[in-house]
């Protein structure tokens, strides 16, 4: 079943559940209202009668004295002890005889359904005891037909069932207009779905109207998501390109290199040396690319983190002991506390500060300096270092893959353009950040952000 369909028959459903609810207290209320009005109409018409008749007087007398309170169907009664009537007057003796008479101690108001040749009739009775020398000996008893209840009812009934079905056509005709102004941008979004389905080319929905509403905001979502969608195929098209053109060139040396041993064998010995040590240097090159290229696609995929409480302190410590080593170059650490206690992926966070320090390794010959900062929000880890810089134009496009500031300078040190684009991943997926400040001639300083919470 469509939505649309469930969306018409529910409200309809609804709208006809309210309008039956609120007839039947229209109803009741309306019947019990008009009821009660009849009743003190009856009582104050028998309470008249009472005073102004003379209970001594003859059975003959009597019944002169009840016939002018006589109304259209109705009858008037006096009932003695044990319901015996004493006196009757009545202008339908069929409807008269069809109520029994009662001899009650107290007053009441009682309503009794009759069936007659027309059919159903509605009877209202009213008793009152007649108090005499101190005791009760007799009961008036008044009743008569409703004939104005009995057709305000029918009305009643008729405007209540015209009305649910004009309520009912109504919500049809309301439930279907707004199942479709509900269902236009979810239709919209499916027909631009399916387009991208046969297409294969990302499409935003065209929002008409300004409703501001949720069916807009899911729309706008939506368009959001092709927006961050085309984005990344842009970003994926240019990693492509870019991943080629840097393969493109140490492939081009060592198949040049290869030719040149195939043509000219290996007779001059030192010149088949050095193309072998170009082709290896190149191929190296090669395979230290390629671990870059998965280091980003896994620092880009979200893979899950084997966060635990490590000494930042300790690892930073470990980390330059062995750059030192490696590197022959004179690395600082400076922290406050003797043990810094921090949750992180060990190995991922290990990874983002060697790619620091190794850029400033590359960048620069003085001292570099690591500080370990603990403040209210976060650790940070500072590298800083007293090299060449980056200019302020350039700072704004290091983060984006394969991007050099000196290109010239990173062939040299084997420098890819990945190293920031993964510590940046790194620190994403640590929900930190990582920030950059430079001058050109005087250093760098690059932070990373772990926060606390």
């Amino acid at each position: 079943m469509k939505i649309t369909t469930k969306i018409n028959i529910m409200t309809t459903a609804w709208i006809l559940c309210v309008l039956v609810a609120v007839n039947a207290i229209v109803f009741f209320s309306f019947m019990k209202i008009t009821i009660n009005m009849e009743d003190q109409e009856l009582y104050q018409r028998a309470n008249s009668l009472i005073k102004d008749m003379k209970l001594d007087s003859s059975s003959v007398l009597i019944k002169d004295q009840l016939t002018p309170y006589l109304t259209g169907h109705s009858f008037i009664r006096m009932v003695q002890p044990g319901s015996k009537v004493k006196n009757e007057v009545t202008n339908d003796k069929h409807m008269a005889a069809k109520i029994k008479p009662k001899f009650v101690r107290k007053k009441e108001a009682e309503r009794k359904t009759i069936m007659q040749k027309n059919g159903e009739e509605q009877i209202l009775i009213v008793r009152i005891p007649i108090h005499s020398n101190g005791g009760m000996s007799t009961v008036l008893e008044m009743g008569e037909k409703l004939s104005g209840l009995e057709l305000a009812k029918d009305v009643l009934l008729s405007i209540q069932i015209s009305s649910t079905i004009l309520g009912a056509l109504l919500a049809l005709l309301g439930g279907r207009w707004l199942s479709n102004l509900i269902i236009r941008p979810i239709s919209n979004m499916i027909n631009t779905m399916e387009e991208i389905e046969q297409s294969g080319i990302p499409k935003k929905i065209v929002i008409q109207h300004e409703t501001k509403d949720e069916l807009q905001k899911m729309a706008v979502t939506f368009n959001q998501m092709i927006g961050r969608l085309e984005e990344n195929l842009d970003k994926q098209r240019q990693f492509i390109s870019d991943a080629s053109h840097e393969l493109k060139t140490p492939l081009t040396v060592i198949k040049s290199f290869a030719d040149h041993l195939l043509r000219r064998g290996i007779r001059n010995e030192a010149d088949a040396l050095d193309a072998i040590e170009t082709i290896h240097s190149e191929a190296t090159r090669i395979q230290k690319m390629t671990e870059r290229f998965l280091d980003l696609a896994d620092t880009e995929s979200g893979n899950h983190l084997d966060t635990k409480s490590l000494d930042l302190v300790a690892l930073c410590q470990s980390i330059i002991k062995q750059l030192k080593s490696a590197y022959k170059r004179d690395i600082d650490l400076h922290f406050a506390a003797p043990a810094i206690t921090v949750k992180a992926d060990e190995l991922k966070l290990k990874q983002a500060i060697i790619i620091l320090i190794d850029n400033a390794i590359k960048y620069s010959t003085d001292k570099i300096e690591v500080y370990l900062i603990v403040n209210e929000l976060n650790t940070v880890i500072k590298v800083k270092d007293y090299g060449i810089g980056i200019p302020e134009y350039e700072i704004k496009n290091i983060f984006e893959r394969f991007y050099r500031v000196d290109k010239a300078r990173s062939r040299e040190t084997g420098g890819t353009g990945l190293g920031l684009a993964i510590a940046k991943n790194i620190m994403k997926q640590h929900h930190g950040e990582i920030k950059i400040s430079s001058t050109e001639g005087e250093g760098t300083e690059a932070e990373l952000f772990l926060p606390k919470s």
